[in-house]
């Protein structure tokens, strides 16, 4: 499966959500996430453009490897997730796992998402409401689909976004942002 995905810097979350609310959308829910990003000791993440992460949803884990993006108009690449056990021991344990692996924390995004879950031209379509720690405000939309039907998923992505006003998509990840966030910090 593919991850389909456009990110937009946004000024006003509430304003946005009632433009999203005109659409019929099928569930909401928040949550909070942190997201502990690691890199290889074989080969340097942020040169071949994946990630690896624990994802920590309250007790919930999930060990998430993301590909290389595949296309310049949407953030699109593989994404393969798996539960991980419940609890703080379960995720402690993995990232000692991987330490001893010689994997090397990265860094930990933190957010507060609202998810507002709609069918769109016979997709399901996340449209993720985020304030991340020390970066603000945005929004995702995102699409999960089979290889191909990439250019549908990619032309209702495209199209929700212009229907919302949204003009400037944000291509670097929240751990890119943070990154540059933090390296101009230290200057």
């Amino acid at each position: 499966m593919l991850e389909i995905e456009m990110k937009f810097p946004v000024a006003d979350l509430a304003a946005l959500e009632s433009q999203v609310s005109r659409y019929a959308v099928r569930e909401t829910s928040i949550v909070d996430e942190a997201d502990h990003y690691f890199n290889a000791p074989d080969r340097d993440f942020a040169v071949t453009d994946e990630a690896l992460r624990l994802r920590r949803i309250g007790l919930k884990n999930f060990v998430t490897y993301k590909g290389p993006r595949s296309d310049k108009q949407t953030k699109t690449r593989k994404e393969i997730e798996v539960p991980l056990g419940d609890g703080t021991a379960a995720a402690d344990g993995f990232i000692q796992i991987l330490q001893h692996l010689g994997y090397r924390p990265v860094a930990v995004v933190k957010k507060r998402r609202k998810i507002l879950r709609l069918e769109r031209d016979g997709f399901a379509l996340e449209v993720c409401l985020d304030t991340v720690e020390r970066l603000g405000h945005f929004v995702e939309l995102e699409i999960v689909a089979p290889e191909n039907q990439l250019n549908a998923a990619r032309a209702t992505l495209l199209q929700l976004a212009n229907e919302l006003g949204l003009k400037q998509p944000e291509r670097r990840s929240y751990l890119e942002l943070l990154l540059e966030a933090q390296k101009g910090q230290t200057r």
